[in-house]
């Protein structure tokens, strides 16, 4: 598809916390020209229709069935879709936007018309996983356990305001909330299939008092590996990332000293993997470390939409200043 010198982006949904912190890393671009709805039309489904219609690449920041919603208004076929929301990323017809899961997948994601941004805790799980089971080093039907924490940020205005106490709501008082406990996460198909898994995995997501950044958490047991240690795993990591631009393997064992600030990468597109391991307990910690605002969400959409607008500068995608929605 032959696009304009300058593409025009519309984000559906720029208000949200994930589209204010897309805006603000396009708002200094001067190879795009960002359309904007008016304020007061932002319920307006008739100028939303004219306006996603009317772009070369159309974002959607908005809940799922919003999102599906917005699709189904998009009659334009030149028009392209980024939908940073959950309800496209298993589903037929839409590319995966994690192109760090192979060569061929960031290959896809230039040519699609429809691209699916990763979800945060699914970012972690998949980018450890996967590797290690396309090197044959994890069972595909290995029973994985995910676990994650992650920045309030993460669940969005509603959830940003209850923490910080702003726009009328009542402050949330504790630290740390466990949630998803009933083991259904809609997160966990989108684990399942681009994990490479059999079988879904136990998620048990969790929510911190720190706004951005977060870790995911895999656990192993050696006895289940079929002879693979913790140093075979790092190597594949190792391996699988070396060419990458936003994901390092750490040195393996790193704890830096044996603690991991989930802050560390708030406002970049990075992505940290740590392999640990007690070969005395035969255990090994798989774990990454990034914001959810950015390798998590706003951060890997705009590298998506550089990769589907044929764009390859050298950008770091990150955030200057505090985004707050």
């Amino acid at each position: 598809m032959t696009l304009p010198a300058k593409p025009r982006i519309f984000i559906d949904g720029e208000a949200g916390t994930t589209g204010l912190q897309i805006r603000a890393r396009l708002a200094e671009r001067t190879d795009l020209e960002l359309v904007s709805i008016d304020a007061e039309k932002r319920k307006d489904d008739a100028e939303r229709a004219r306006l996603l219609n009317s772009v070369d690449v159309a974002i959607l920041c908005l809940p799922d069935e919003a999102s599906r919603q917005a699709v189904a208004m998009i009659e334009n076929d030149r028009v392209r879709v980024l939908d940073a929301s959950s309800a496209h990323r298993v589903e037929p017809g839409w590319t995966y936007g994690f192109p760090e899961l192979s060569t061929a997948q960031e290959a896809a994601i230039r040519t699609s018309t429809r691209v699916s941004v990763p979800g945060c805790y699914p970012t972690g799980m998949i980018g450890l996983v996967r590797p290690l089971v396309d090197a044959r080093l994890l069972a595909s039907d290995y029973p994985v356990s995910v676990h994650g924490a992650s920045g309030y940020s993460g669940g969005g205005r509603t959830l940003v305001d209850a923490m910080e106490g702003r726009g009328g709501a009542h402050k949330l008082a504790g630290p740390y909330r466990a949630y998803g406990l009933t083991l259904d996460h809609k997160h966990v198909p989108e684990m399942r299939t681009y994990g490479g898994l059999a079988h879904a995995p136990l998620f048990t997501p969790s929510v911190g008092a720190w706004r951005q950044g977060m870790l995911v958490e895999v656990p192993l047991h050696t006895r289940l590996l079929g002879g693979a240690t913790g140093r075979d795993l790092h190597e594949a990591l190792r391996a699988h990332y070396e060419a990458s631009r936003f994901v390092d393997v750490m040195e393996f064992g790193d704890g830096s000293p044996d603690v991991l600030d989930p802050e560390t990468l708030a406002g970049t597109n990075r992505m940290e993997l740590f392999v640990f391991e007690n070969p005395a307990q035969g255990h090994v910690l798989l774990m990454a470390r990034f914001d959810n605002l950015g390798k998590g969400a706003s951060g890997a959409a705009v590298q998506n939409l550089d990769l589907m607008l044929g764009l390859d500068a050298e950008r770091d995608y990150a955030v200057r200043e505090e985004v707050t929605a």
